[in-house]
């Protein structure tokens, strides 16, 4: 299997990371892809018409996007049943996944907004509002955490989706400090990326 990647990509994170807790890490081959909003290149689109990373060719030339699908499909590979639970236990998971890449497209782009948008060109009023929709996701996790929703003792695609975009704001939202006000989910978040999955995925700038 070869996953189109890059180490800044909150969700090409939170596959690897379920590549890593289901044992299948040495089973991908990681192929580096800057996946531009601005430029298409052929190598992502031949994969993910839409563009965006990751994407997972697997070995019977089957091409599989976005992170949701992925996941679920390593999981099934891995015959993991705890990361995406069957039952009632499924919804509350899969819910928390949707809160958490909701919470990474408005963090994301903002970024673009930001940094790639020509000044003259940006629109405060639409910054705000990913941002409130930023502050809003963070408050429900909160709320989620003193609820017993999200616990130390819990393992799901939600968790890790959750814990992917909390690192995605330390990362690139440092100034944000999303901590003030939100003490229960600074501690879960503290344990939960200690993992050995989270550890090793952390994003950073790619050395060349």
């Amino acid at each position: 299997m070869k996953l189109l990647h890059a180490p800044t990509s909150p969700f090409v994170r939170k596959v690897m990371v379920v590549a890593l807790e289901t044992g299948l890490a040495d089973r991908i081959e990681i192929v580096f892809n800057a996946a531009s909003p601005l430029q298409r290149d052929p190598a992502l689109t031949s994969l993910n018409p839409l563009g965006k990373i990751p994407a997972l060719l697997l070995d019977d030339g089957t091409a599989l996007y976005d992170s949701a699908v992925i996941c679920e499909y390593l999981a099934d590979l891995a015959g993991d049943t705890a990361l995406f639970p069957t039952g009632p236990a499924r919804w509350p998971a899969l819910t928390l996944q949707a809160l958490g890449d909701g919470l990474l497209d408005a963090a994301v782009g903002l970024r673009y907004e930001s940094v790639m948008r020509p000044e003259p060109l940006r629109w405060p009023d639409w910054s705000q509002g990913q941002m409130a929709k930023i502050a809003g996701g963070l408050d429900v996790i909160e709320q989620a955490v003193h609820t017993g929703l999200i616990g130390p003792t819990l393992h799901h695609i939600g968790l890790i989706t959750l814990g992917c975009a909390l690192g995605y704001l330390d990362f690139r939202y440092a100034d944000l400090q999303w901590r003030q006000g939100r003490p229960a989910t600074a501690a879960w978040f503290a344990g939960f990326d200690a993992r050995p999955a989270m550890a090793a995925t952390r994003p950073h700038e790619r050395v060349a």
